[in-house]
């Protein structure tokens, strides 16, 4: 019996982007498609097998150190972005101040699908996901620059909306306008989940 069942939740990519140079700046540069590799979005400054361990796995590595890649894209659901931009008081937010990889509407509650769900596209290009990206303090300079005074509420505006990274299964295409198709995976929670986290 497969592991990974598809579901009836389709999504339709919105948005592409990537970071050629994260040092110069975390901005994104919109694109019409993207091929999708093993080391994830071809020219992304987040790409690569491995990567320096940050501060989602402090509790595990220090800090640098050489670690696999499961942030290879940073993926948004289009809803989601629209209600960060509502919460911080604006019309629209552009993703590309997020240094977003990829936008797709359509897939409700979408920052919290479930660790190891997969998003395959048409043509094959399929991503799978490894955990909800937090709200960091990163994107307030390139939103104080395009929003003057909207900076520093990116953050609490973005709690529980600020989408997942994720990692390349199968290598492919990604284009505007594509659908995307949920898989999940046939697990039930760990029932010693809330405990496990101190709730």
């Amino acid at each position: 019996m497969a592991a990974i069942i598809p579901t009836e939740f389709y999504g339709t990519i919105t948005w592409l982007g990537r970071v050629a140079d994260r040092d110069a700046a975390l901005e994104s540069a919109p694109l019409t498609e993207i091929f999708a590799g093993f080391d994830g979005p071809a020219g992304e400054a987040h790409g690569g097998t491995n990567r320096p361990a940050c501060s989602r796995v402090a509790a595990l590595y220090k800090r640098n150190l050489n670690i696999r890649n499961t942030r290879q894209f940073s993926v948004l659901g289009a809803e989601d972005l629209a209600q960060i931009a509502a919460n911080m008081g604006l019309e629209t937010l552009d993703p590309a101040l997020l240094g977003t990889s990829l936008v797709i509407a359509g897939i409700p509650d979408f920052s919290h699908l479930p660790p190891s769900s997969r998003l395959q596209a048409e043509g094959g290009a399929t991503l799978v996901v490894d955990m909800e990206n937090r709200p960091c303090t990163l994107p307030a300079r390139p939103i104080e620059n395009r929003h003057k005074g909207f900076g520093k509420a990116f953050k609490p505006a973005a709690q529980g909306l600020r989408g997942f990274t994720a990692w390349v299964e199968a290598e492919g295409m990604l284009r505007l306008g594509a659908k995307v198709r949920l898989y999940v995976p046939d697990q039930p929670a760990w029932a010693h989940l809330e405990k496990a986290r101190g709730v």
